[in-house]
């Protein structure tokens, strides 16, 4: 895996120190779940808000300023070719129900996970 640049690692921090208010209300709600997530990490040239590394599932809070973003749908096209999903929330609806997007959030991650073996042993019910 190639280094962060250090610009790169710096920003990551500089966002992590200063979250939004989204960040904040479902950082408190998801940190303590595993897998784990990861706040602000840096996916080749890009900052992902909040990531599940194992699943490899990318979460963005925007704002309105990225309603209609180009930038945003390249940046989505990217992280998925490297193998990442990405989800996406508006500000707006962190704030009005930060319940309901944690949920959302856990529930791509348990959607993403792989069974813990192809083929489980049989039930030794009965035996």
């Amino acid at each position: 895996m190639p280094r962060v640049p250090p610009e790169m690692t710096r920003r990551a921090r500089e966002l992590r120190n200063h979250p939004t208010d989204a960040e904040i209300a479902i950082w408190h709600k998801v940190a303590y779940f595993r897998p784990r997530f990861t706040r602000q990490l840096v996916v080749e040239r890009f900052i992902v808000d909040l990531a599940c590394r194992e699943v490899r599932l990318a979460v963005e809070f925007d704002g309105s300023q990225h309603i209609d973003s180009v930038r945003d749908r390249s940046r989505t096209r990217r992280l998925e070719e490297l193998g990442w999903t990405v989800i996406r929330f508006w500000n707006s609806d962190v704030a009005r129900n930060p319940d309901g997007v944690a949920e959302t959030i856990l529930a791509s991650v348990v959607r993403l996970q792989q069974p813990t073996h192809p083929q489980p042993l049989p039930s030794r019910e009965g035996s």
